[in-house]
């Protein structure tokens, strides 16, 4: 591509605001560790909302988007609009209970909710094989994105890539803290935004394509426009709708869209004002991440399906990039090499944005548990506040590094999201259930982690080499129906042979969070002056119902009138309407 002198300009002048805004952040930042990594719990929820957003519209998610639809039609990404009931979930239900618990990181949870040696071992552990670990993957797959990026667009070799996507960040996201991880996200939304509704507007007029109607109705494109999957091929039915509907929302667990919360979602609830403030940001976050961003997304990627019909026709198209980094992913940075001068620099800016947005939250939480969850907790608890924000800075570092070189090793980034699905295989459904279930113990969650991941190292693996469970082409969700099955009879039978947590835990964790209370009822019997009961599960589950139908009606509204389906797009759009009046009006009841 031939980036011209304005594109340079924009794409610098995105990085200087960005640095800016790092240093901004940092004269507060550094005062201490709560203030690095909660911003003082003080941050409205328009704010923490927009930075959820800008977090997940991270670069390997059209790269993700493209390759499903390029495969699977447009159904195939019910794999990841079915986590929007996980996000509901917490919206209306846990939201409030982890603002309430006012811990530092959700990983300080454990030794609230159990006690003993066991509670200090998984926050131990969690917070290296999370932290460290799982975060490492997750930006190794974003970084991942940024190596094609950088190849397709601008011919960088991948280690020219992540030396220019990392360095920015690192110094932001060290110097600013959470705050200005905040601040960075909200500037580079809007960025990210008007870059994928821009590229998408742009491409639907290139001569291959013509227009949005030749788009929908070309031979290669009109067969994969389906919101729901052929029923008559049951192949097809099961792996995209079934398994993600039906188990892979409650039972696994997959950052940015844990059962219950966490991560740097929890992260970004315990930062909130109060209660009220930490629900208007997950429920701003959910609307906006499913309702508001896919389609530009889906367009480019149909339309790659004209330009770049074949794997072969990328690799004849960019013959300097690395073979193991060829894929149908690859198509959506091939689109926007289409793009003309000024529009060029802003996607490029808006893919910088989205790269950077991910990165520095990946790194600020995962910093937090080395430092709150490991350092201060287990190695150093005298610690002094500027000692832990230098800890917190220098893990950062660390943590971008070790990102960076897997990065070089990784191919493809459905393979890697495929993988820590099935990490996850089994677990969720404990972070569902351990707020509202006293019976729940750390060796519940213990043997989960074991088993889930022992499971996921069988199948990734070891049975490819021996085959002792055949797994046929095409029926490849049978892995994580087999990994959430033995996981969950793993984790029920190690619960009922365990003793429970303590009275006097279990009774310090109710009085804190207040949960509701009818799955506490056989402690609370013991103790009936405690029984407190805050809220209406029954109502905050069906609001959790409501506001699920209302974004799903919401995004097939857009897809019926991108395609022209009159009729559907307004009763589409009417249940959409109809879904906020309800929220809207019962807001006030939420407790």
């Amino acid at each position: 591509m031939n980036i011209s002198m304005i594109d340079w300009g924009i794409i610098i002048a995105f990085f200087v605001i960005s640095m800016l805004i790092g240093l901004y952040a940092s004269r507060t930042a550094g005062k201490s560790s709560k203030e690095f990594f909660l911003s003082g719990r003080n941050m409205p929820w328009w704010l923490l909302g927009v930075s959820m957003v800008a977090t997940t519209f991270s670069a390997d998610t059209p790269n993700l988007v493209t390759d499903i639809v390029r495969k699977d039609g447009v159904s195939g990404n019910w794999v990841w609009w079915a986590f929007l009931l996980t996000g509901m979930l917490t919206v209306f239900v846990y939201a409030k209970l982890w603002r309430r618990s006012e811990v530092t990181t959700d990983l300080e949870f454990y030794e609230i909710r159990y006690g003993g040696k066991p509670a200090a071992f998984l926050r131990a552990f969690r917070a290296l094989y999370l932290g460290v670990f799982f975060n490492v993957v997750i930006m190794a797959t974003v970084s991942l994105a940024a190596i094609k990026i950088g190849g397709v667009m601008l011919g960088l070799k991948p280690y020219e890539t992540l030396l220019l996507a990392s360095i920015v960040t690192v110094i932001y996201s060290s110097l600013g803290g959470l705050k200005g991880v905040l601040l960075t996200d909200f500037f580079q939304f809007f960025i990210a935004m008007i870059g994928a509704f821009g590229a998408a507007y742009y491409i639907l007029d290139l001569p291959e394509i013509g227009s949005l109607s030749n788009l929908l109705t070309h031979p290669e494109v009109s067969t994969k426009l389906s919101f729901l999957p052929d029923f008559d091929d049951w192949n097809t039915v099961v792996p995209l709708l079934i398994m993600p509907l039906a188990i892979q929302w409650w039972a696994t667990w997959y950052p940015g869209a844990e059962p219950g919360g966490g991560g740097y979602i929890a992260q970004r609830m315990l930062s909130a004002k109060d209660e009220k403030n930490a629900i208007g940001a997950t429920l701003f976050f959910n609307i906006a991440h499913y309702a508001l961003r896919p389609w530009p997304w889906i367009i480019i990627a149909l339309a790659s399906i004209i330009v770049f019909p074949q794997i072969s026709d990328l690799q004849e198209a960019f013959p300097h990039m690395p073979a193991d980094k060829l894929g149908d992913d690859l198509a959506y940075s091939a689109m926007l090499t289409f793009l003309p001068t000024g529009l060029i620099g802003i996607v490029l800016a808006s893919l910088i944005a989205a790269v950077m947005s991910t990165l520095s939250t990946h790194l600020n939480w995962g910093s937090s548990y080395v430092v709150n969850d490991f350092y201060l907790r287990f190695l150093k608890p005298e610690a002094s506040e500027k000692e832990l924000v230098a800890v917190g800075r220098i893990s950062t570092v660390t943590l971008m590094v070790l990102a960076a070189f897997l990065a070089l090793a990784l191919s493809n980034a459905l393979e890697a999201f495929n993988i820590l699905l099935q990490i996850g295989a089994g677990t969720g459904l404990i972070f569902i259930l351990r707020w509202f279930w006293w019976r729940i113990n750390a060796y519940t969650e213990i043997s989960a982690m074991i088993v889930s991941f022992i499971i996921a190292i069988f199948f990734e693996t070891i049975n490819p080499k021996i085959n002792l469970i055949d797994i046929p082409v095409g029926q490849e969700y049978l892995k994580l129906l087999y990994g959430v099955g033995l996981t969950t009879a793993t984790w029920l039978l190690v619960t009922f042979l365990t003793a429970p947590e303590k009275d006097a835990v279990l009774l310090s964790f109710y009085r804190k969070v207040r949960p509701a209370a009818f799955g506490w009822n056989k402690v609370l019997v013991r103790y009936p002056e405690e029984k407190v009961e805050q809220g209406s599960l029954p109502l905050e589950i069906g609001l959790m119902l409501v506001a699920s139908i209302m974004v799903y009606a919401a995004l097939f509204a857009t897809g019926f009138w991108l395609y022209g389906k009159v009729e559907m797009a307004i009763v589409s759009t009417l249940v959409a309407l109809t879904g906020g009046f309800i929220v809207l009006k019962s807001w006030k009841k939420l407790r």
